[in-house]
């Protein structure tokens, strides 16, 4: 066996230890929330269960599926997203949750736009930078159209509203267009230009205002504001080393708000102490890195793009999650891949898996075909795949 494909299952393990780590800290998260509230307390452990039952199939069932076939699928399902953020915003069709109306909901089916949205603007970007290979210098061509689609679709979640999936959306565009060679000049003013806006958007809503001030001083306002980080803190340091146990922690008992979807770290920390904390973290490396990995080693640019852009993506989105529950960040909604409850998410991050372990397959299955070549061509076989 190949040290790819021990790699790749190594990814697969990775992902199915965090699905599992998920689930159970799921459970043992909400269990007593669902209890009082639902009368079931296993209400969010069986949502889960399901979202994995239907995720874990579909990434296997991805991974055998050319990934070149996704191409076909860039733009309809950037439109398909940009239609249903845009249904979030009229009444009576959206499904407001803490405020938040971030959900359509059908019968007993509830489902978040923004998750798919995030995929489909990987995809899109993948595709679309991988044909302007040579023009990403040019503004009209390698910058403009990719800062109108991010602008539109940080309107449209931000109206929800959801600033932390509008962040982001904007990270995930900038850091594929510096890889793909857009003028520094033009990221760095736009950047510079947004950022009286962003301060506006920040301040302009009292909730963001208070985030903001009670992330420079949580102690300000213990009660209110700074009573959910200073929670978070206070699982964090009643967990020391190796926890107080599974299923022990108290902070999920009504002391903690969200805490089965935004703030489920915290309870990791509680529960399984320092060193539960440094296996996710490790978790999240190695998949993380392996992402990168197959992006390098891809058989050509689009699957080099959609790699780098699914691994990006996982990135963001755990670094903002790690970031906003250890105070690093100031606290919006935004859930850890894999682990926080969350249909939709978990879902659709299985379905990037996929995606990645059929990059990485195709990129072994070129190199080993060019390999074969060369020797029957009477060539010594050159090192990597080619890029074709």
């Amino acid at each position: 066996m190949g040290s790819e494909q021990r790699s790749d299952i190594l990814l697969l393990v990775t992902v199915m230890a965090l699905v599992g780590l998920g689930i159970v800290m799921v459970y043992s998260a909400s269990f007593a929330v669902a209890g009082q509230r639902l009368g079931d307390s296993y209400h969010f452990l069986k949502k889960q269960a399901v979202a994995a039952a239907l995720g874990i199939p579909l990434m296997f069932l991805l991974a055998k599926m050319n990934y070149r076939r996704w191409q076909i699928l860039a733009l309809p399902l950037l439109l398909l997203s940009l239609v249903l953020l845009g249904i979030l915003i009229l009444p009576g069709w959206r499904h407001e949750v803490g405020g938040s109306a971030r959900w359509l909901k059908f019968s007993f089916l509830s489902f978040q736009p923004s998750e798919l949205a995030k995929l489909a603007l990987v995809i899109y970007l993948a595709h679309s930078l991988a044909r302007k290979e040579g023009r990403m210098k040019s503004f009209s061509a390698g910058f403009l159209p990719y800062v109108i689609v991010l602008g539109i679709f940080f309107v449209l979640v931000l109206k929800q509203p959801d600033f932390g999936t509008g962040i982001v959306f904007a990270a995930l565009v900038f850091i594929m267009l510096f890889v793909a060679g857009t003028r520094l000049l033009f990221m760095g003013s736009t950047l510079l230009a947004a950022l009286p806006a962003l301060l506006f958007l920040a301040l302009r809503a009292d909730y963001r205002k208070e985030r903001l001030l009670t992330f420079l001083n949580p102690w300000s306002d213990p009660g209110n504001a700074g009573f959910q980080i200073i929670q978070s803190f206070l699982a964090f340091g009643a967990g020391k080393i190796f926890g107080v146990g599974l299923g022990d922690g108290k902070q999920k008992l009504f002391y903690l708000p969200e805490v089965h979807t935004d703030f489920i770290l915290a309870v990791i920390g509680e529960e399984l102490g320092l060193l539960g904390m440094t296996v996710v973290i490790i978790l999240f490396a190695l998949l993380i890195i392996r992402g990168f990995q197959i992006c390098w080693r891809a058989s050509d640019l689009f699957g080099a793009y959609l790699a780098l852009g699914i691994a990006t993506l996982i990135a963001v989105q755990t670094l903002l999650n790690m970031g906003v529950v250890m105070g690093l960040l100031p606290t919006k909604g935004s859930t850890l891949p894999f682990i926080s409850y969350g249909g939709t998410s978990l879902i659709i991050n299985l379905v990037a898996v996929g995606i990645l372990l059929n990059i990485s397959s195709r990129a072994v299955r070129v190199a080993n075909e060019n390999h074969d070549r060369r020797r029957g061509n009477g060539r010594a076989p050159l090192p990597g795949p080619g890029r074709g």
